[in-house]
């Protein structure tokens, strides 16, 4: 299934809906008493839970899509991790060095945003602002000290993430959370698609437009390390909690090493996407 959170259905809040076509959706909440409201308590429910929201959505009533907007699709986790270095073209074109462990860092929930959503920074404190096409993966039940073999059966769900970055920042300071973190820095959505739709995350196509050119345009095989690798290996320092998002790293092409150089300007739009799982637009805006 692909669930949503959409905004423009009732009062102020984000519902958490499931799509059921590109064109309709259903509002979770309503299926049945004790639905969940949240992507959190969803996950929570297991399996048991999902199967019945699929039974339950057979005959449930279809809310149009048009005019309605899009919330990040996982809003909020209890940590976003985030994996640098885990293409080898993106490393290499950045300078840096893929080390023998992945390069884990955390983001900050203020620059969880969704998809048609507006981020905006200002001029004073960056003008390289750079675009990263990455694969989501969103966790379903505590992981700790798990094999890479068995990884994939903790895994809940994927989405797409831009992993927005301020490289001057980057750069300049010995860790990357801040230059990563700015408001509305890790769009992510639209959808998240359950673990079921996706055979194989290593074999998706995952690319980038920025103002109407492709600038990246790779496969998850690409991927230093597997999704199921960096789950393994992250479960061993830590207990992956239900709902954590993990951002598995970018393909080469960023903005940064190009010649000449391409950052995100005043009105860009950028939108990666990732086949089997949707696109993410995002429109910027620098204030003065």
């Amino acid at each position: 299934m692909r669930f949503a959170n959409l905004t423009g259905i009732s009062g102020a809040d984000p519902q958490l809906c499931a799509l059921i076509n590109d064109d309709t959706a259903i509002v979770v909440s309503q299926l049945f008493s004790g639905a969940p409201s949240t992507l959190n308590d969803l996950i929570a429910g297991g399996d048991d839970l999902l199967a019945r929201i699929r039974t339950a959505a057979d005959t449930a009533p279809r809310v149009p899509l048009a005019g309605l907007g899009f919330a990040a699709a996982v809003p909020a986790p209890p940590a976003v991790l985030a994996v640098g270095l885990n293409y080898a073209a993106h490393s290499s074109e950045l300078g840096l060095k893929t080390d023998t462990a992945p390069t884990v860092f955390t983001l900050w929930p203020n620059s969880l945003t969704g998809h048609q959503q507006t981020t905006t920074w200002p001029r004073r404190l960056s003008e390289s602002v750079d675009y990263e096409a990455e694969l989501g993966v969103v966790i379903g039940r505590p992981a700790h000290n798990v094999s890479a073999a068995e990884a994939l059966d903790y895994v809940w769900g994927y989405t797409v993430v831009n992993d927005i970055t301020a490289r001057d920042i980057q750069f300049a300071e010995a860790q990357w959370s801040r230059c990563k973190s700015f408001d509305g820095f890790t769009p992510n959505g639209p959808v998240i698609v359950t673990r079921d739709e996706i055979a194989d995350p290593q074999d998706l196509h995952i690319w980038t437009v920025v103002d109407g050119h492709t600038v990246q345009d790779a496969s998850t095989d690409q991927m230093v390390r597997s999704v199921a690798t960096l789950i393994a290996h992250l479960s061993q320092s830590v207990t992956l909690l239900p709902g954590t998002l993990i951002s598995t790293g970018s393909p080469g092409g960023a903005g940064y090493s190009r010649d000449p150089q391409i950052f995100l300007r005043d009105r860009s739009t950028v939108t990666v996407g990732i086949d089997g799982i949707g696109e993410l637009t995002t429109h910027c805006r620098i204030t003065d």
